[in-house]
């Protein structure tokens, strides 16, 4: 079995598509992996640590107003797809997946035109520019939020979920607890603002951190590598309470997750397919700065399903942080009944459901 991947720019596109080849690793002890994407997108550097073998392609997204560097845009994409084609006649995939960022736009398009299978992965509740114009080439389009399928010809969608959900599944919360630092008995709090961190939520905890002091539950609070030594300064001019372990990053995310009660958190889509995969509540405070507003989107998808709470950033505050986690964490229906809700929505079983939807387009196309 031979399979090529595309996806980057951000972890929320690369991640995924980690997982599915790990998933058909473990079916296809002999399957070979090609990951297709661009030197300066994150793919290049988290893809070859994977021992993945990797190819680059040089491509930019479009611009959304009007720009004369989106005629370079479309210079590139042709150049793209050219590259494309000569990677994929090269390799002779069974099948090519794109799992979002434009850098999939020229790839899937290649393969669509030399008739080789293709399903495209759409994280979120809105989809972005390229998975809209993939959608007319594609022979599949694999979703993990009903909201996407009225964006999608009927025809070619199939509700999988996201693959990184089926990776949390089976991990030592305890092990996880215990790595940063916290009791194994008291209820916990997972804080952070994505890979990178975000500032208005670093700001928010900082001052919420001698309120959270006199808390009976404990606070994982994870800053992001960037903000870490700034927010380091403003927590010694506070005070750093005992029941608050701060870190810049943790490598052992699914480990940990698994030992959490409550996560406060941005809406992207692969930590909500995390945590509902965990059947763990959540507080959404989804970005204002994405495409389409598509983690408010996201984030809404979970709120009217009872499993999260949602904060917009323009109205986050220390003290209004606190009294939502109080509120949760501190009653105990409240926590069961959103606990319950989340397991509801979770998609365990996602990386099986794109993994045979994968095997059924290569029979299909063999046939």
């Amino acid at each position: 079995m031979k399979i090529a991947v595309s996806g980057g720019g951000t972890g929320g596109h690369i991640y995924p598509a980690l997982a599915l080849i790990r998933e058909i690793q473990k079916r296809h002890k002999d399957a070979k992996v090609i990951y297709i994407g661009t030197l300066n997108g994150l793919e290049s550097k988290i893809v070859p640590k994977e021992n993945i073998p990797f190819k680059s392609i040089h491509i930019t997204g479009f611009r959304r107003k009007l720009s004369f560097e989106n005629v370079k845009t479309v210079l590139r994409f042709i150049k793209g797809v050219r590259d494309s084609r000569k990677i994929l006649k090269e390799f002779k995939p069974d099948i090519v997946v794109g799992t979002g960022g434009y850098v999939c736009g020229p790839v899937v398009y290649a393969a669509a035109k030399l008739k080789i299978p293709t399903i495209i992965h759409e994280q979120n509740s809105v989809p972005g520019l390229t998975n809209k114009f993939l959608s007319r080439y594609v022979k599949k389009i694999a979703i993990c939020f009903e909201q996407a399928r009225e964006f999608f010809p009927s025809e070619k969608v199939v509700f999988t979920g996201n693959p990184r959900a089926s990776e949390v599944l089976g991990q030592d919360g305890i092990k996880g607890r215990l790595s940063v630092g916290l009791s194994t008995t008291m209820p916990s709090v997972l804080i952070f603002g994505g890979s990178r961190g975000a500032r208005p939520i670093n700001e928010a905890v900082i001052k919420s951190l001698p309120e959270l002091a006199g808390k009976p539950y404990q606070v994982l609070y994870i800053t992001g590598e960037v903000h870490y030594e700034e927010v380091k300064k403003e927590v010694e001019l506070v005070g750093n309470p005992k029941n608050v372990a701060i870190k810049p990053f943790i490598h052992n995310m699914p480990e940990v997750l698994a030992g959490m009660d409550l996560v406060v958190s941005r809406a992207g889509a692969t930590t909500l397919a995390e945590i509902t995969s965990l059947g763990i509540p959540a507080i959404l405070i989804p970005s204002p700065y994405v495409t389409n507003n598509h983690q408010e989107k996201n984030a809404n998808s979970l709120s009217e399903q009872g499993a999260a709470k949602v904060m917009l950033e323009k109205d986050l505050t220390g003290n209004g942080l606190v009294t939502a986690v109080d509120r949760i964490l501190l009653n105990k229906e409240t926590l069961k009944e959103m606990k319950a809700n989340s397991m509801k929505i979770g998609v365990p079983d996602s990386a099986a459901r794109l993994y045979n939807l994968i095997i059924d387009l290569i029979k299909g196309n063999r046939r």
